[in-house]
């Protein structure tokens, strides 16, 4: 009897052993009890949420820069007719149809339906947040500033500038060279992109009609075309402009911030034993900036963080070889995350 209990003890310890090897097996399958996805089930309607609000304020003309940009707009276009296809690319910019708008709501969709495209759960996570924060529409009137300061600098000083010092004044803050009607947006991949020539120097190309302002505006006083922005000029002696300067880890995809740094740090391999120096286009902030919102300023202090971290050790550059790293990676650098900001509520 004595014998038959003990087996029958350890027949029990046996299927005890068995149930919590399942269980655990289940945990891992599914995913339950992750606190990070957990957080972004959480988050995903939150921020869905956040970036329709955006849309009918742009809709509905309740964004303050964005009603700018609709102004300066009609302005120019009895001022400039003959710019008018570029003026109305601009003007895009005042609703949803603009490429800062369609950008969020790419990200977003990328987020939802492309878990794979990052590399971890926390890294999916935090461009939620990213995009959360972007999508406040006092930040996301703050970083239209750009495209309508554009619009100012087209009118000959007729349209003053917002949120930002005049031209002149912020060239001689920044001891920086002037890039020609535009360059507030050099740089931003809502509007063009970097392109390599054959003797592998990175220069600016404008998306469609944006190359207007190459074409047309950007004549210098003999009738020629300025030459091409190259990526290490303007890296050195770039001006002031709300998206480097305040919002690049905002309103930039993990993958744009990569290719970023992969060209900044292929450029600055280029210079390595030359007589030239090289300098970096975010080694410090550009003086500017005027009348920007608390939330922006947030920004800017995670912008410094992102920056001073990717000094000491690019993590897009020298990622690992997992096939994330080399097509997409969605490492988002932890300092992309800004604290201060208040999470989905």
């Amino acid at each position: 009897m004595n014998n038959n209990h003990s087996i029958f003890k350890d027949e029990m310890a046996h299927m005890h052993k068995l149930t919590i090897a399942l269980i655990t097996l289940l945990f891992l399958i599914t995913g339950c009890g992750d606190p990070v996805q957990e957080q972004l089930d959480a988050q995903i309607p939150l921020t869905e949420q956040r970036v329709k609000q955006l849309g009918d304020m742009l809709d509905n003309n309740q964004v303050r820069n964005a009603k700018l940009i609709t102004q300066y707009a009609e302005h120019l276009a009895g001022q400039k007719p003959q710019f008018l296809p570029l003026i109305d690319e601009f003007k895009k910019d005042a609703g949803t149809q603009g490429p800062m708008y369609l950008a969020l709501l790419d990200r977003l969709k990328t987020v939802k339906e492309q878990p794979q495209m990052f590399a971890s759960s926390q890294a999916r996570f935090e461009e939620l947040l990213n995009i959360y924060q972007a999508a406040d529409p006092i930040l996301f009137s703050d970083a239209l500033s750009d495209p309508l300061n554009v619009l100012s600098d087209m009118s000959d000083g007729e349209l003053p500038r917002v949120n930002a010092m005049s031209k002149s004044q912020s060239l001689a803050a920044n001891n920086a060279q002037d890039f020609g009607v535009g360059e507030q947006l050099i740089g931003n991949p809502s509007y063009g992109q970097w392109q390599t020539d054959s003797s592998g120097t990175s220069f600016w190309m404008w998306y469609g009609m944006y190359r207007m302002l190459d074409d047309v505006l950007d004549i210098d006083g003999f009738g020629k075309r300025k030459r091409r922005v190259y990526y290490h000029n303007w890296g050195s002696k770039r001006n002031y402009s709300y998206y480097h300067d305040y919002g690049r880890t905002r309103f930039s995809s993990p993958t744009q911030l990569q290719k970023q740094s992969q060209i900044e740090n292929r450029t600055r391999k280029s210079f390595q034993g030359g007589q030239q120096k090289f300098t970096s286009a975010y080694g410090k902030n550009r003086s500017g900036a005027s009348g920007v919102s608390s939330q922006s300023k947030t920004a800017q202090a995670s912008a410094n963080k992102f920056r001073t971290n990717n000094a000491k050790k690019s993590t897009y550059a020298k990622s690992s070889n997992s096939k994330y790293a080399k097509s997409a990676s969605f490492r988002n650098s932890s300092s992309s995350t800004t604290r201060g900001f208040r999470r989905g509520k």
